[in-house]
């Protein structure tokens, strides 16, 4: 028999919308000889639908959506993730719809409540297996993270079970789809069963969903792989083995991956929000080039419009490479110089800062006053503020509040300093659009005479290596350490790390690419008195 995978992009609580994809999905695969299409986990509402899931209006919504999209099926069995209420209780729940009905309906047994997921707080779990056949098969339901654990596949084979096909909202982190192949080759060892693993796509707030649908036959061989961070209909064919066979795609590197999920994040970001396009400032540096060659690859130059504000710091170097890249680009360009605004704000100061040096607050000073040209801007043309500061930056909190943070998208802020490198140099292998002045030269804020990064942080590779031990890995001190790292590196980089948590709250929402960023995934007192490691 035929079968197809409907690997789509929702948009949360776009109902008739998804519906809608569904749908035309349903007529697709039955035009190209399916008998059943599988979709991908709550594709009915979007994922995660968050605290919708708490008002009882949504949960009637859905129901009703469900009913309608069942009678419009026909000559084909379709499965749908939706959330389901039943007896008082409310699910995560996935229906087979089939001859204008729904047929079955299955209840997610396994809820996650790590990272970024919160399912337990929503829903109830189910407990019995769910298992039809069709063509002489037997099919059995999954939700991502059922298979994660043991017991729902091994439930669903002792009913009978031969082929498992799972819907997932799977989010996208760098190497996560090695960790699918590997858990779905644990299941098929214990169960015998063959897999059809049907993924989400596209951006939802921080969550990058990348896609990857995939099948595997009962001895954890890959037999279909689908693209990634594209919406595609992936048909497959079981025969008699009950191997389900179909195209597969060659795997994409990290670079690659990282940095069609950052173009993704933006486009979604700013189409499924009704945005008419972007503004960023550019700054001459590596982080601001990047943002601004993803917002061009993402939504195409002429919804970008970068704005360059030079002040007495600016080095003419920093002028050039910009001005080179937005006509490489053709993105909409403009110069606002700030070096009055500056002089206004310091003459106004003056008495007040009478008698006291010169510091950071002159700087932030200069960050602020672009911050607030941006937020105009983007007031009179309706345009979202992509703000470039990256994750190495948050870290630490080499960042201005009101300043370079201010903005509605925070396009890096799961990125490394030494990983946008590796992304720009990744990116410049498509097209050379990034000058590689910009790449080469020492970073700078630019803020003061003869400034540079390293002024005030250590080495991005060192200070990279020690956030990931930290931050993504959950390492305490001494272990980092032991790594290799000086003790007083560490310190300082975990002592940056705590008091810096009040800036990262009111950053910017920005695109998670680790299975550690600073968004759901970060909940971390800025009140405390616990410190680790001293």
């Amino acid at each position: 028999m035929k079968l197809a995978i409907a690997q789509i992009n929702c948009t949360v609580g776009d109902l008739a919308g998804n519906s809608a994809r569904i749908l035309a999905c349903a007529e697709q695969a039955k035009q190209q000889g399916a008998q059943l299409l599988l979709t991908p986990e709550l594709s009915l509402c979007g994922y995660p639908p968050e605290d919708l899931l708490l008002r009882d209006g949504f949960y009637q919504a859905c129901a009703q959506a469900l009913d309608e999209l069942a009678g419009k099926i026909s000559d084909i069995a379709v499965v749908v993730g939706h959330p389901h209420e039943q007896d008082g209780k409310r699910y995560n729940a996935a229906s087979l719809l089939r001859d204008g009905e729904i047929a079955a309906t299955y209840l997610k047994q396994f809820l996650p409540n790590y990272a970024v997921f919160d399912e337990k707080r929503y829903f109830d779990h189910g407990t019995e297996p769910c298992v039809f056949e069709i063509n002489g098969i037997r099919f059995a339901l999954s939700i991502c993270a059922d298979i994660w654990e043991p017991d729902a596949a091994r439930y669903a084979r002792n009913a009978g079970a031969q082929v498992l096909l799972v819907l997932n909202a799977s989010p996208y982190a760098i190497q996560k789809q090695e960790a699918r192949y590997q858990v779905i080759r644990e299941r098929i060892a214990e169960t015998g069963m063959a897999v059809i693993y049907a993924n989400l796509v596209g951006g939802q707030d921080e969550l990058i969903f990348d896609g990857g649908s995939f099948a595997m036959d009962r001895h954890g061989v890959l037999t279909a792989q689908g693209k990634h961070f594209e919406e595609v209909l992936l048909m497959l064919e079981i025969r008699d083995d009950l191997r389900p066979s179909g195209e597969s795609v060659a795997a994409l590197s990290e670079e690659a991956g990282v940095y069609r999920a950052l173009c993704l994040g933006v486009r979604d970001y700013i189409g499924k929000n009704s945005f008419p396009g972007v503004l960023l400032g550019l700054s001459g540096g590596i982080d601001s080039a990047l943002t601004l060659a993803i917002a061009a690859d993402a939504l195409g130059a002429e919804k970008v419009h970068a704005v360059m504000m030079p002040s007495p710091f600016t080095a003419q170097i920093s002028l050039d490479d910009s001005r080179e890249m937005v006509k490489i680009l053709g993105v909409h360009y403009d110069e606002l110089p700030i070096e009055t605004m500056f002089q206004s704000y310091l003459s106004t100061l003056e008495t007040a800062f009478a008698g006291r040096p010169v510091d950071t607050t002159e700087e932030n000073l200069q960050a602020r006053i672009r911050g607030t040209l941006l937020m105009a801007l983007s007031n009179k043309l309706g345009s979202l503020v992509l703000t470039t500061g990256n994750k190495s930056e948050m870290t630490v909190g080499y960042a201005t509040l009101y300043g370079d943070m201010a903005g509605g998208f925070a396009v890096l802020k799961d990125v490394s300093k030494t990983l946008v490198y590796r992304l720009a140099r990744y990116r410049n292998t498509l097209g050379q659009v990034i000058p590689e002045r910009i790449i080469t030269r020492a970073p700078s804020a630019e803020l003061r005479a003869d400034q540079t990064d390293q002024d005030s942080l250590p080495p991005y590779d060192v200070l990279d290596a020690i956030m990931a031990c930290y931050v993504e890995q959950n390492l305490a001190i001494p272990e980092i350490i032991a790594r290799g790292y000086s003790e007083a590196d560490v310190r300082r980089v975990v002592y940056l790390i705590r008091i810096s948590e009040y800036k990262r709250r009111q950053s910017a929402v920005g695109i998670r690419v680790t299975e550690r960023s600073y968004g759901k995934d970060w909940r971390y007192p800025i009140t405390v008195r616990y410190q680790d490691g001293f």
